[in-house]
């Protein structure tokens, strides 16, 4: 069975206008972080690095840089398909998550300026020890729970007729759960944390839980924008609605052990720790393997897309690609050495590539112009290369026992493959970071209001 897979788009303007907040929001925190990390550059550069008044502005830096690229990033991507799905029933109750949201980021932004130090670099989310960026970070995580909570009550209902757009409907109040899980973890560990726990030891265990929780919000969210750029680039879908609600739930399914394994162990014990990640490791993939292999096999039979979607297509297909090679290289991790890196950023790159391409799809929905021309065409081909090469290389270093967070001659780089492989990888940084600015480029010109003839 065939079946479109594919979201209405709300005629409420109010709806309409929180969607594009949220956008803007994404957007800006790609922004926000590419500033920092020219920032980043600018610390380390002799003669300017001495007019830079923070202490330590190298990982201060990097710390917003994180925030903004993957905290801020992901949550405002998740604000916008919760936004699409609104069934108008208070559409004034979309305006204080977004407006929090907003401030929080900002505050998070300038916290360095007014200033907040003390980085530690902790999974997740790394932090500033200063009480602004708390407040800042505090005010952010409000908004989006508020968000949450506005999702569940005030979503489209799935419906009592199966269809494509059903299980799309479906598969986003899964999301929510996961998130309201998320968020609840996090409170768990704080009223759980021992007090003589300090530092970034701290850190990693208040958002340990709750950051690997959040990711299945992540994947669940890519899985909708994978069978919705499917369909809209032209490709049929060969799977039955409620094969793929199936799966969605299967998903979401391992959400439901993070109570279970708040109640089973401290969260200073070890099992804590590895439980939470073995729940990733095993539980993130259940859903993604199937519903790869139906859009692997429904592409391959699919007709050439159309130049107005071929974006779309090309989106999606890098981020099955990027985030079925994060899976595999997730399952070949042995001890703490670069391989661990490139199994996450092949995974979030992949969910990344999924919102790129529902941007692209978004815009003149959203009253823009349609993103054209052959950089929009090229830009994610350019990217996800860029990404694949990225990941590989340092997949291949990290199998020879390159470890993480190092540099120079701390690598411990022995062979010629080995310096070509991180040769490579710099390559494919460069690539990849030339394809997110042509990202936002093209972006910004489809979202500029168009220039009126004057007489």
């Amino acid at each position: 069975m065939t079946e479109h897979f594919s979201l209405d788009i709300s005629a409420d303007r109010t709806i309409r206008r929180q969607t594009t907040a949220w956008l803007i929001l994404a957007l800006g925190s790609l922004v926000i972080g590419g500033l920092f990390v020219v920032l980043i550059v600018l610390s380390r550069t002799p003669g300017i690095q001495d007019i830079i008044p923070w202490l330590d502005f190298f990982k201060t830096a990097l710390v917003v840089h994180v925030d903004m690229t993957v905290l801020v990033w992901f949550l405002a991507f998740a604000g916008i398909f919760w936004s699409l799905n609104n069934n108008g029933s208070c559409t004034s109750c979309g305006w204080p998550p977004i407006i929090l949201a907003a401030l929080g980021m900002l505050g998070i932004t300038a916290a360095p300026f007014l200033g907040a130090g003390d980085p530690l670099m902790n999974n997740y989310v790394p932090v500033l020890q200063d009480p602004i960026f708390f407040v800042a970070l505090g005010i952010f995580g409000l908004g989006f729970t508020l968000q949450i909570l506005n999702g569940l009550i005030h979503s489209n209902p799935v419906g009592k007729f199966m269809d494509g757009s059903a299980a799309l409907r479906f598969g986003l109040y899964t999301a929510l759960i996961a998130a309201l899980l998320s968020m609840m973890s996090i409170g768990w560990s704080y009223t759980m944390m021992p007090a003589e726990i300090e530092g970034q030891h701290y850190y990693e265990l208040l958002f340990w839980g709750g950051g690997h929780v959040i990711q299945f919000t992540h994947t669940q969210l890519m899985f909708v924008a994978w069978l919705w750029l499917a369909t809209v680039s032209g490709v049929t879908v060969k799977a039955n609605p409620r094969i793929i609600l199936l799966l969605f739930a299967i998903g979401a399914m391992p959400v439901l052990f993070a109570p279970v394994i708040y109640l089973t162990y401290p969260v200073e014990d070890p099992g804590y720790a590895i439980t939470f990640t073995w729940l990733m490791k095993y539980g993130g993939g259940l859903a993604a393997l199937p519903i790869g292999l139906i859009l692997i096999t429904s592409l391959l039979s699919a007709d050439k897309a159309s130049d107005v979607y071929r974006a779309e297509r090309s989106a999606l297909i890098f981020s099955i690609l990027l985030f079925g090679t994060g899976g595999i290289i997730g399952f070949m991790i042995t001890g703490s050495n670069v391989r661990v890196p490139a199994h996450y950023h092949g995974s979030i790159i992949g969910v990344t590539m999924a919102f790129m391409g529902i941007t692209y799809y978004l815009l003149p929905r959203l009253g823009f112009r349609k993103p054209m021309g052959k950089w929009a065409l090229r830009q994610p081909a350019i990217y996800g290369t860029g990404q694949m090469i990225w990941v590989l290389a340092m997949a291949y270093t990290g199998g020879h026992g390159v470890q993480r967070k190092t540099a120079g001659a701390a690598q411990g780089l022995k062979t010629m493959p080995e310096y070509i492989a991180m040769g490579l990888m710099g390559i494919g940084g460069i690539v990849a970071i030339t394809g997110g600015i042509i990202y936002l480029v093209v972006v910004y010109k489809a979202m500029r209001p168009e220039k009126t003839a004057t007489a």
